[in-house]
């Protein structure tokens, strides 16, 4: 399958700061995403992962995996149940292929609320190949990782490529991936408008 996004407008809250936005991935394919804090990286992720309606275009969130800033772990849980719990959601029975990826062996029995951060990133990236989906949506996937876990992340989106998988990175680290491209978003910047003032106090919160 190719990967296409059409004529895509994104908003933040309120005000659009994204129009027009358009690319296709091929399988294999990266895509990296480039430009300056603010100019809209993070909400065109989200976005695509269909946690922002967008403003106008179409999205196929069924198809992607998304890993935000946040790790999205259950403190209370070990690292093997947050694993588990995921690859119930996606419909798959076997976390050894994950755990083995990210070096997670070690800390199977630990407490997710235990972890260091980069231990905690580990257990949040090690999602991505448990959902099967074809695209992986990142945003700033190696934050506290160490060189070498960054190196480890590199391959198992290279592998993900291999088996003809594709990616759209929000990232400024260079992790060696084939067939890569790279997308200045601040090319679709739409023209900054603040949402109309209203005199009606209860219209936001209606709408």
């Amino acid at each position: 399958m190719t990967y296409a996004v059409t004529d895509l407008a994104c908003r933040r809250g309120q005000v659009t700061v994204l129009r027009g936005v358009s690319f296709a991935l091929a399988p294999g394919e990266a895509l990296v995403l480039r430009g300056p804090n603010g100019s809209g990286k993070t909400t065109l992720l989200r976005t695509l992962a269909g946690l922002t309606p967008p403003v106008e275009g179409a999205v196929d969130p069924e198809t992607c995996a998304y890993v935000a800033h946040a790790d999205g772990l259950k403190g209370q849980l070990t690292v093997a149940e947050n694993l588990a719990f995921w690859a119930r959601i996606f419909g798959t029975a076997d976390i050894g292929p994950a755990v083995g990826a990210f070096d997670l062996g070690p800390l199977l029995h630990r407490r997710a609320a235990d972890l260091s951060a980069g231990q905690k990133r580990r257990t949040s990236l090690a999602r991505l190949p448990l959902t099967g989906r074809p695209v992986w949506l990142l945003d700033e996937p190696t934050v506290s990782l160490d060189t070498e876990t960054v190196a480890r992340f590199g391959q198992v989106v290279a592998g993900h490529l291999a088996a003809g998988g594709m990616a759209v990175l929000a990232t400024h680290i260079d992790l060696g991936l084939p067939e890569t491209r790279a997308l200045d978003v601040s090319r679709f910047a739409a023209a900054r408008q603040e949402p109309a003032a209203t005199s009606d106090p209860f219209a936001e919160a209606v709408e």
